[in-house]
């Protein structure tokens, strides 16, 4: 592979949050700046005519599948969500 023409991916776990409905959601993509848009032009349907979001937080990853296991922990295991969002909230010394 010719490391010129490889055009090197990051994959990203984001949270966003619903200004209009103070809800949370987890995704993940490999073009942050785009999916926020979707999210916000109501094409993504799981946060349809929930918008405007603010991005709350992300991690990238250089492995896809990193990326997609990291999501599914914290959509599908309550402690690793919670853990994460212990952490924002001291961080950003407000609630979520």
């Amino acid at each position: 592979m010719n490391p010129h023409t490889h055009k090197a991916y990051m994959f990203y776990v984001y949270l966003i949050k619903s200004r209009k409905t103070g809800n949370l959601y987890t995704g993940c993509t490999s073009n942050l700046v785009k999916r926020f848009k979707e999210h916000n032009e109501n094409k993504n349907f799981s946060t349809k005519n929930k918008g405007p979001f603010e991005l709350i937080y992300y991690e990238a990853y250089k492995n896809k599948d990193d990326a997609f296991n990291r999501e599914h922990n914290l959509k599908l295991r309550a402690n690793a969500l919670t853990g994460l969002k212990r952490r924002l909230v001291k961080s950003l010394g407000k609630a979520l």
